[in-house]
């Protein structure tokens, strides 16, 4: 069983939904890097439910950091992250228990550990893990932007909504760092949240895209083959509960291009390498270019619904049905970006070590 990812900076995670706390260790940081406890609780806001478009379970998320850690700095040895539990409802699953809910990660788990799982709420497999991966990425995001690499998602579009472009990269990512409903229109915004509303009011729920820029990486980064940019951030951005699709640049669209329309054109800007166009998404060959990393995520509806459902029960292997109890969100769109952010920040760190050795933070951008 194995629940690490990443190369040179490894990322492990712990805890279930419903167990007394969930949590993230990071190993391979370099010595120095500061930790900025107000920007893990920053981060960790922008998880949090809010509102009707959102589950009602509500949690503080108090985490602490209980090593790798000295007067406010990384010693260079695993930092460990823990977050408790507090406002779990296991009896909503307690009557369910061998029903599979539709969507769910159920039946694989059960036919994977044996019945030994913890179900409740999921278990390992719930999107509540993921708070421990916003607090480790946290401490990440702040280290790049020490090296001038910035991260910013928005929902590029979510139940049909679409929202626009980025523009101004920097001015964006600025932007939807404060943003709590990660949109850059405003009409788009409003316009989604109704439709997120009325899926609730409905028992059923939405899924959307996700539109990730990273800028300020250097050319070089990533390998041809087996580890290139797009490979890792697949691997990582895949294990993301509820997401089923990632794409780079023009992603299909470049099906319906001919390549004198795909192709971005080199030139000299002030000394600088850019290209005319980035339908690439930042990446040739599997490695950085220098212009803005791009990429997409697709984000499944959630799958927690409260429309009665045909399932199975597993173990008295006969077929049934299901309405579900409980406490889930109608959409997971806006939740997923900084998990997004986090994730990306891993790949990225993990990328920048490999290539440039730990002494790479302690240098100034």
């Amino acid at each position: 069983m194995k629940n690490g990812f990443g190369n040179a900076i490894t990322l492990t995670l712990f805890g279930e939904s419903h167990g007394p706390a969930i949590g993230a260790v990071l190993d391979g940081l370099a010595p120095g890097i500061k930790i900025e406890e107000e920007r893990i609780r920053h981060q960790l806001s922008l998880r949090r439910p809010q509102g009707r478009i959102s589950t009602a379970r509500q949690e503080a998320d108090p985490f602490e950091i209980i090593s790798g850690v000295f007067n406010g700095f990384t010693t260079g040895t695993p930092l460990c992250i823990t977050i408790p539990n507090s406002a779990q409802h296991s009896k909503d699953y307690s009557a369910t228990r061998a029903k599979a809910r539709p969507g769910h990660a159920d039946y694989s788990a059960y036919c994977k550990y044996h019945g030994f799982e913890d179900y409740r709420g999921g278990g390992h497999f719930s999107g509540r893990i993921t708070a421990a991966l916003v607090a480790a990425g946290a401490i990440l995001l702040s280290a790049l932007e020490q090296k001038g690499i910035y991260i910013g998602t928005h929902m590029s579009s979510c139940a049909g909504v679409e929202d626009r472009p980025f523009e101004d990269y920097k001015k964006d990512i600025a932007f939807l760092s404060e943003q709590v409903f990660p949109v850059l229109s405003e009409d788009s915004a409003c316009k989604m949240r109704e439709k997120i509303e009325k899926a609730a009011d409905e028992g059923d729920s939405v899924g959307g895209i996700l539109e990730t820029a990273v800028i300020g990486l250097p050319a070089g980064l990533g390998e041809p083959w087996f580890d290139s940019v797009e490979s890792l951030l697949s691997h990582g951005l895949f294990s993301i509960p509820g997401v089923k699709g990632v794409s780079f640049g023009a992603g299909f669209d470049f099906a319906a291009m001919k390549g004198s329309e795909a192709n971005d054109s080199f030139c000299y800007e002030k000394e600088r390498v850019m290209t005319a166009t980035n339908h690439n998404g930042g990446i040739n060959g599997g490695i950085t270019n220098g212009m803005p990393l791009l990429f997409k995520t697709a984000v499944k509806p959630t799958p927690s619904i409260y429309k009665e459902q045909k399932t199975i029960d597993f173990i008295k292997e006969e077929n049934t049905s299901l309405q579900i109890q409980g406490r889930h969100d109608p959409c997971i769109v806006h939740r997923a970006r900084v998990v997004v952010d986090s994730l990306c920040a891993l790949v990225i760190a993990d990328l920048l070590t490999g290539r440039f050795g730990t002494d790479y933070w302690g240098e100034k951008a």
